[in-house]
């Protein structure tokens, strides 16, 4: 459930607890939670820019103005071995790490840039065990 959701299905649990719910009020709310869902339901997969951590963002700064890049291995090829990614050519992905705020090594936080120049961003916070697409600017 998306965050949008989550605050809706709140706000309706807390009018129920505080008997403050009309009937036309909490149907209003369950159609909007219900809107809100189908709006969605493609973009679960979709970060916004908001919903990345700071570091995130500053890495995805630098990959658009093509470095310089802190950790030797930015930049690499990532071969999607895990096979989350839709398949690309290899070379197609190449992986940076995202700095992870008192880690003593690259952490397990990265972005997955597909494309040259990239047309397509990902970010793994658990180490390539699952992705979210990056909404691209334009």
């Amino acid at each position: 459930m998306r965050r949008a959701e989550r605050m809706l299905v709140r706000f309706l649990q807390a009018l129920i607890s505080r008997g403050l719910g009309s009937v036309a009020a909490l149907t209003g709310l369950l159609l909007t939670l219900a809107l809100v869902s189908a709006c969605t339901a493609d973009a679960d997969s979709r970060a916004s820019a908001l919903d990345l951590p700071a570091e995130a963002i500053q890495t995805l700064d630098l990959i658009r103005q093509g470095g310089p890049f802190p950790y030797r291995k930015d930049g690499t090829v990532f071969q999607n071995r895990e096979g989350l990614l839709p398949q690309k050519p290899r070379g197609y992905y190449r992986e940076y790490t995202v700095p992870t705020p008192g880690a003593r090594d690259r952490g397990a936080r990265r972005i997955v840039a597909g494309g040259n120049p990239p047309e397509v961003f990902y970010y793994t916070a658990d180490h390539y065990r699952s992705f979210t697409r990056i909404p691209v600017e334009p």
